[in-house]
């Protein structure tokens, strides 16, 4: 009889809290801190939108507001010693020219592509600087100003723009605006200085030029004739002075010192630089392939010399579509 039990019960299925000993066959309860149980599923989640109270929306305005500040006046330190380099560089080389009468006067054009390379690295700054200028402006302008005066009301305008930076980042300006902006305000005037060095210096040293023949003789350097070393200064500061006059009307930066109606919030879908012109033509390339695909739909060419002609006929009720081969 006891076997029989021992059988059943350790071979039936054990519910709940109940086990058996192998050696009595007795049934144990045991605690419910042992059962084994499936975890529940988890609650499903929907996205909600999160809101803000106004306190909490005026402090997360603010830090983001400073952080900004600080990564703008980073990259405007960085603009700063860019320039301080040229600046540096170029009496430096001017020193060093005028110093003696047998000091070289080819040192000032070699300067001068140096401070070249000065300024394409500080307009490549400034684009980054820019970034973070104009969230600056943003805020100051759609926010801050709108709580000094209230009577304007405060619109969503901004936030959707800056929500749309944030998400999407890109440089506000492109690089030929950003190197004319820095060209016209600082190294124009170094360019400008430089060309007037090397002028005076080969006129001068070791004694006054008497004609201008004798004034290119002197700008020779080696086996290069002084009319070519002339030509290629003429060329190269008169490029510089052309490049700056025509980029002024190249204003896409909002980062800059404007008054309200001349900041606007602009669509971010706007294409700065020379990416314009590659755009247009991808645009025209593609609308010509679209029309030579639609020509090969037309007049479909096959193996067998043949090709086959469709027919497109509307009628008020349907459209008909027929189709012809025709032997070539």
């Amino acid at each position: 009889m006891s076997s029989d039990l021992r059988s059943k019960v350790t071979t039936g299925p054990l519910q709940g809290s109940e086990s058996t000993s192998a050696t009595s066959g007795r049934l144990r309860t045991t605690s419910g801190i042992h059962r084994t149980e499936a975890p529940p599923p988890a609650p499903t989640q929907t996205a909600q939108p999160i809101k803000f109270s106004p306190a909490e929306f005026n402090t997360a305005m603010v830090h983001f507001y400073r952080g900004e500040v600080q990564r703008s006046n980073t990259w405007r330190n960085r603009l700063d010693t860019t320039t301080n380099w040229a600046v540096i560089t170029a009496g430096a080389t001017l020193s060093f020219a005028f110093s003696s009468t047998t000091n070289p006067h080819f040192v000032i054009p070699i300067n001068s592509i140096l401070v070249a390379f000065f300024l394409f690295m500080e307009a490549r700054r400034y684009r980054y600087y820019e970034i973070w200028s104009s969230r600056v402006r943003v805020i100051e302008t759609g926010y801050f100003a709108q709580l000094l005066t209230p009577e304007s009301g405060i619109n969503r305008e901004w936030a959707e723009h800056l929500a749309a930076d944030l998400i999407t980042p890109h440089f506000t300006i492109s690089e030929w605006e950003a190197v004319g902006r820095r060209l016209r305000r600082n190294y124009l005037w170094i360019f400008m200085l430089l060309a007037l060095s090397w002028n005076l210096k080969v006129y001068l040293h070791p004694a006054p030029a008497t004609s201008f023949d004798h004034f290119l003789d002197r700008a020779s350097v080696g086996i290069v004739p002084g009319s070519v070393i002339f030509l290629a200064g003429v060329i190269f500061n008169l490029g510089i002075f052309i490049f700056a006059i025509a980029t002024v009307r190249l204003r896409e930066a909002t980062g800059e010192v404007l008054s309200q109606h001349q900041f606007s919030f602009r669509s971010f879908t706007r294409i700065p630089g020379w990416t314009r012109a590659a755009s247009t033509t991808r645009r025209a390339a593609t609308q010509r392939r679209a029309k030579q695909a639609r020509q090969r739909v037309k007049t479909t060419s096959t193996l067998s010399g043949e090709f086959k002609r469709i027919d497109i006929s509307e009628t008020p009720d349907r459209k008909t579509v027929k189709e012809e081969t025709v032997k070539r």
